[in-house]
Order: C-alpha cells, then structure tokens, then sequence
C-alpha cells in the first residue's frame, strides 16, 4: 500500500493535523487471520483498514461501513491492490468481526499505534495515569436480561488512549475482570484511578508490588474503610478528656474554582496521611475527600467523596492528587461519552461472537486518534476527514 497522507483543519480547530493513514494499515497487518484459507477473498489487514477508514469519515454501524466502502469499491480495490473489485456484503463484514479477529490481537495492535512505546528509563512516580473504567455497549443486552458485553478498559490518561481492553463476564463483576487487565500492564511510575467498584485490598496490593500506586474512591463497599474517612473528615470536633492533647491534625487543602460557558465550578481537596499508621488496607498512604460544587445560572450542585491513595504527600501533593481525580473522568469524557454519542456505540445491535468487541476497538482507536492529533471535537475531526479520504481516493 503507498503511503497516504492527509492534512485536516476542522472548522473551529486552531491547527492543521497531518494524518498518515498508510500507517494504519501496518498494525493490522499483525492481527492474525482465524478464518479459513479456503473461500477467504480479502485478506483481513485490508477489512481491517478499510473499517476503520469508515469510521473516520463518520460510518458509525457496520451497514454503514459496508456502504462506505460499496460507494468507493473501484478506488479502494485500486488503492489496496485488490484482485476483486466487488466490496463485502454487510452480512460479510457481520461475521468477519465476529470469527475472524482475535478482540485481545486487535486490542495489542492498537495500543501500538496510539500509545508511544515505554522506554526503558523508569519514570518519576505517580507521573503517569491509568484510569480504570467498565462500559456495557445497551445495544448488546438481550431482551429481557440485564447484562450485555461489558468491558473494561485501562486508559491513559496523558496519550488519550485505550492501553488495555477486557471483556466482563455475564456472571462475573469488574471486581474479577481487573486483575487481568492489570497483568498486561507496566505499572512503573504509574498511578492507576478507579472508582469505588475496584477498590478492592488484592488489587492494591498487586498493583503496588508490581511498582505502581493507587487511587481508588471509596464508598460503603468497604464499610470499615469508609467509616474510617467520613470519621477522618468529619467537621464535628472529637471531645478531648482532661490532661489529655486533642489529637493533632495535618489537614491540607487546595481550592481551585474555575468558570466558563456561563458555569462556575468550585472544588476543594483536603488530604491527610492520619489513617497511614491505622487503617489496615494495604499500602495506604494519604486520604483525601473533594467536595464539588457546580452552578449555572440558578441551578447548583454539590457532591463529596472520599478516596486513599498509596502515594505518600512526597510525591502526591494535593494539587497532583487533585489532578489525578479528575484526570480519572477523561475516561468518561473523551471516551465513553464519545463512543455513545457521535459514534453511536450503543445503538448497535450487533451480536455476534467477538463482533461487539471488535467494535468497541475500532472506537477506542478513533476517538484516541482524535485525541493524539489535539482534536477536541471529534464529529467535527470525522466531517475533515471524510472530505480528505473521499479527495485522496478518487484522485486522478
């Protein structure tokens, strides 16, 4: 395949963003074929390449994408060296995603394509992020039952993209799905974030022998636990008896308020590394609980929680943790939301074998991409790119 170059401005973007899309192809070329010689008429890499290409200009489900690619049959089976000309039927494609690709080869090929290699230097620690996060694609769930594919997924918060992917189990919780997901991971340097579901003492503790740290938010699935924090924070005065000292407090809190788009939001983070010497859970090192407080217009709320990290105030002031908790909600923001909304994951109703999964990595890759190239609207980066890939196939 020649290479293929494409410059994109979406409207309201600052910058030009240079993608070359030759270079997508490469990683495909890794995932292994599980079909059957005998009858295979396109080869997977190229299937692969051309879906995914259909999801940048905007093809969200997988009759859109058979369509995409019927509409520009001719220039592609040129472009790709294609013996036949003739574009796979939807139902093709159908069963395609849901035999023919290893979900956990396609998962490894797309995280080398968006996420840098690690090197071999150790970084600094708690310098990086993982954010850990299920999602269950609605348009999987069987009438009638409430547990459709679900997965979870281990994202980086600085690159933008998916690093791991597993799936759940219908009859299992992320509880047990996490420690798989960990076991591909390099946890150097890296605090890894999650909600209340994964804070659990087995996967902390494994994630600190392995070099890592945690930030978990704790709620009433950890009874002791969270006792322990609401007494911690509690703005009600403890009674000190007589000849006795009140018991010293090293409390320290940041305040940032931001506003914009007619919102004001205010957040206030106090940390305390009391509960290191008492509390049993694993490697426990600070506590921290942020109360938010958002109003627009005349409407306002508020919310708290509280959350432990094994990240000592050395290496995790209160800015950095303060950071790291709401760097946990770009998993939401820049990848869930995006998956629902402008791609329309969960109006899918495809269920077939690995079809679901496979998908939800094409996804993944999109909106990573997006990110990468510095685009923070993802319909307006996929409007650019249909124009540039429609200008670069039908070229004379």
């Amino acid at each position: 395949m020649d290479v293929t170059t494409v410059t994109v401005q979406p409207f309201g973007s600052a910058q030009p963003c240079t993608l070359n899309l030759a270079a997508i192809y490469h990683p495909f070329q890794q995932v292994p074929d599980q079909r059957s010689r005998r009858g295979v008429r396109y080869p997977l890499a190229v299937l692969l390449t051309i879906a995914f290409w259909a999801k940048l200009a905007g093809a969200t489900q997988v009759r859109a994408i058979a369509e995409w690619a019927r509409e520009r049959q001719e220039e592609l089976a040129t472009r790709f060296g294609l013996a036949r000309t003739q574009m796979p039927h939807p139902t093709t494609w159908s069963r395609v995603f849901a035999a023919a690709v290893a979900a956990a080869a396609l998962d490894h090929a797309l995280a080398l394509l968006l996420v840098p290699p690690a090197s071999a230097e150790v970084p600094a620690r708690v310098s990086q992020q993982l954010a850990l996060d299920g999602k269950t694609m609605c348009g999987t769930i069987p009438r009638g039952a409430s547990q459709g594919v679900h997965l979870l997924s281990a994202y980086d918060v600085e690159a933008g993209g998916v690093v791991a992917q597993v799936p759940v189990g219908r009859k299992e919780n992320e509880i047990v799905a996490a420690p798989r997901l960990r076991k591909g991971l390099n946890l150097r340097g890296t605090i890894i974030s999650g909600d209340a579901m994964v804070a659990q003492r087995s996967l902390s503790t494994q994630v600190v022998e392995e070099g890592g740290d945690y930030c978990w938010i704790a709620k009433e699935n950890q009874p002791t636990l969270f006792d322990d924090l609401k007494l911690l924070f509690s703005p009600i005065e403890i009674p000190v008896a007589k000849g006795f000292s009140p018991i010293p407090l090293d409390l320290v809190t940041v305040e940032p308020c931001d506003k914009g788009h007619g919102r004001r939001e205010y957040r206030r983070l106090t940390t305390s590394s009391l509960l290191a010497g008492s509390s049993d859970w694993p490697s426990l090192a600070q506590a921290f609980q942020i109360v938010r407080v958002v109003s627009e217009g005349r409407n306002f709320s508020c919310e708290e929680r509280d959350g432990i990290t094994s990240a000592p105030a050395g290496v995790a002031t209160p800015q950095r943790l303060l950071a790291v908790v709401r760097g946990h909600w770009q998993i939401e923001n820049g990848l869930h939301h995006r998956r629902d909304v402008t791609l329309q994951e969960d109006a899918s109703p495809l269920r077939m074998g690995q079809a679901p999964h496979i998908l939800a990595c094409l996804n993944n890759a999109v909106c990573g991409l997006t990110a990468h190239a510095g685009q923070t609207n993802l319909a307006a980066f996929q409007r650019s790119l249909a124009a540039a890939i429609d200008r670069l196939l039908f070229r004379n």
